[in-house]
């Protein structure tokens, strides 16, 4: 028996994705579409638009229920997710459409900054994280926006997205060793655009 399988973020961008068996398709929807949200935003930080954020997530979602049968259970299949939109975007919106691989990030939704302190409270927190929680969300969207792509996708996605190294490493398709290199690197450029700013707004004086 086949059942459709669809995509849907808050009613926007639904569209059959494809034909299956029904239980191939229900354990797809039951362990991946979950994480639509993550991977939502995930592809507005890489592409600055909702409409092709939309067609990435899509697309990312069809390569990932194409393959799901090499997914390996009981791992990450949000840090594969992730991967696949990686993938995806670099082959497909950097090559084809030439797109530089830095992205705005106007749209990075407030709550995203919020959360990470939520998944990162009980553990060791980095001042980048710690300033992320309580900087106006303007601030550190602007910060971000001032650091490489490479240093930055490294610091958003441990300190706003709350990943490991490991995790990290495996959605950027990089050893472990390069992501951490970038996240001291990106980290440290954070910490200077988030100075600037502390000075501009007389943050800290008097203390």
């Amino acid at each position: 028996m086949a059942g459709s399988l669809t995509l849907d973020r808050a009613g926007v961008g639904l569209q059959q994705m494809t034909t299956a068996p029904s239980a191939k398709s229900a354990l797809f929807e039951e362990q991946a579409m979950e994480h639509i949200d993550k991977l939502y935003a995930h592809a507005m930080r890489k592409t600055g638009n909702r409409v092709d954020a939309n067609d990435l997530v899509q697309e990312t979602y069809l390569k990932a229920f194409a393959a799901f049968d090499q997914f390996q259970q009981g791992t990450n299949i949000k840090a594969w997710l992730h991967r696949i939109l990686e993938n995806t975007y670099i082959n497909q919106y950097r090559k084809l459409q030439n797109q530089p691989f830095y992205s705005p990030l106007e749209e990075l939704e407030d709550w995203q900054l919020g959360d990470a302190e939520s998944r990162t409270a009980t553990s060791s927190r980095s001042a980048e994280a710690e300033a992320i929680d309580h900087l106006p969300a303007s601030a550190v969207k602007d910060a971000l926006q001032a650091i490489p792509e490479d240093f930055r996708a490294a610091v958003y996605l441990v300190d706003v997205e709350g990943y490991s190294y490991q995790e990290v490493a495996d959605i950027m398709d990089t050893p472990t060793g390069t992501v951490m290199s970038r996240l001291h690197r990106g980290r440290k450029l954070l910490r200077e655009q988030l100075a600037d700013y502390a000075r501009e707004q007389g943050i800290g004086k008097g203390k």
